[in-house]
């Protein structure tokens, strides 16, 4: 039964897919826009998700960080094949704190964190080989202590204010609920399939 509050309903499929995914089942497809409106869709890892939204991190110098921060306004998109559902929500993207950050970026595994110091990701690679190299060089240069968040390297957090929960059904006779925001409340309605 879908209730008046789409965070529980997120939370409950969620869950399930976390069970049910062989890989990946917080991969989401992050749509983001130039300032003139031609779209960009890439995957990249939902990373934590409270009542305040749904948090990734990235390259801020990346195509996807620079889009966002000409235009807040994204897509994400759950889809989870094996469970026959996925899950749109609209929003606005807000960078996260940097202690946020911080505190994700000393999670990663170290060759992760070296990475995002290495990589000019988005931008034109010169060989597989100036990135390798780039890597030897700041392991060398960190071989001893914490290698430090890159200031070029942070987060952000989609507030929601639409969540399209569609479910498979036989016949495409497709089970849609659309909830959206208004002030502080939820409005749900049933779309046609």
């Amino acid at each position: 039964m879908v209730g008046e509050d789409p965070f529980a309903l997120f939370g409950a499929w969620y869950g399930e897919a976390e069970k049910a995914e062989p890989n990946d089942p917080n991969g989401m497809v992050l749509a983001t826009a130039t300032p003139d409106g031609r779209p960009s869709a890439r995957m990249v890892l939902l990373k934590g998700w409270d009542k305040d939204g749904f948090v990734f991190y990235t390259n801020l110098e990346s195509r996807k960080g620079v889009e966002l921060a000409a235009n807040a306004h994204v897509a994400l998109l759950f889809h989870w094949k094996s469970l026959r559902r996925q899950i749109r929500i609209e929003g606005a993207a807000a960078a996260v704190t940097a202690a946020e950050a911080d505190a994700y970026f000393a999670t990663r595994p170290r060759l992760s964190r070296l990475g995002a110091w290495a990589s000019d990701q988005s931008r034109v690679m010169e060989s597989k080989a100036s990135l390798t190299a780039k890597v030897a060089a700041l392991e060398l240069r960190y071989v001893v202590g914490e290698i430090p968040r890159p200031p070029h390297w942070s987060g952000f957090r989609v507030t929601p204010e639409a969540f399209e929960f569609w479910q498979d059904m036989p016949f495409r006779l497709h089970d849609r609920t659309l909830f959206r925001r208004e002030g502080e409340q939820w409005r749900t309605e049933k779309l046609y399939p």
